[in-house]
């Protein structure tokens, strides 16, 4: 969809912004764009999730959905009922938590039955470095490695070995990057630079200002919420996809 079309926010989506800016986590919030948090955060956002099948939904934002069968940065099938999009930095811890312990059994249970599928965009919010490590990710994406970067660059430590330029390139051989010359020419792209901006402006639109932040067909989440506000949302929107 054309730029001026893409991200104008409706009265629907204007809500939607509200409640992701509304819950995010104190502990992921980049300092310039910092809004007031409510105490009940995590509350809230499970709230959000209600297994009501229309509680906190809102149709506008199914949009966002791409559904392209052929995109690096998605795993499950393009015509799943269910499409969870992650909006998501490298560098943020609560993303590395719901990457290790979340997101596995979100795609051993939904994604191989055909239920779910998860759509990343990057969302760097954390400076060069966070910059960096997503268009290294798209980079990878490039070659059909993408999910297996995001593996690498989410383990246990890879955070404080930082993103740098050896440290990517790095993260790249261990996901298995078979042509790490192409992957650094990638890295440094025009492309690379304009599909993170892309994912950015889509985030900022929704109102995310802070990550890990969801969408599940229309329903925001904010935060790593416990896997039980993720499988709600997921069997409500799966109920009402199937009706």
């Amino acid at each position: 969809m054309p730029k001026s079309t893409s991200y104008l926010i409706g009265a629907g989506v204007a809500a939607a912004a509200a409640l992701l800016g509304a819950v995010s986590y104190t502990a992921t919030k980049p300092a310039e764009r910092s809004p007031a948090v409510v105490a009940e955060a995590p509350a809230a956002a499970s709230a959000g999730a209600s297994a009501e099948p229309q509680a906190g939904v809102h149709p506008e934002l199914q949009k966002y959905a791409r559904r392209d069968a052929k995109d690096p940065l998605a795993v499950g099938r393009a015509d799943a009922p269910v499409v969870l999009i992650e909006y998501a930095d490298f560098k943020c811890g609560y993303c590395g938590k719901f990457a290790r312990e979340t997101e596995p059994e979100l795609i051993e249970k939904y994604v191989g039955e055909g239920t779910l599928r998860i759509e990343w965009r990057n969302f760097p919010i954390f400076g060069e470095e966070s910059e960096r490590a997503a268009r290294a990710a798209w980079a990878a994406g490039q070659q059909g490695r993408f999910w297996q970067f995001h593996k690498a660059a989410y383990a246990d430590g890879a955070k404080e070995r930082g993103f740098g330029e050896e440290q990517v390139t790095a993260l790249a051989r261990e996901a298995g990057v078979a042509d790490l010359a192409r992957f650094g020419r990638d890295l440094d792209s025009d492309a690379a630079r304009r599909a993170v901006a892309a994912d950015q402006e889509q985030a900022y639109a929704l109102g995310a200002t802070s990550t890990p932040s969801f969408l599940v067909n229309g329903r925001p989440i904010a935060g790593a919420q416990p896997l039980e506000t993720f499988t709600a949302a997921i069997d409500a929107a799966g109920r009402e996809a199937r009706r």
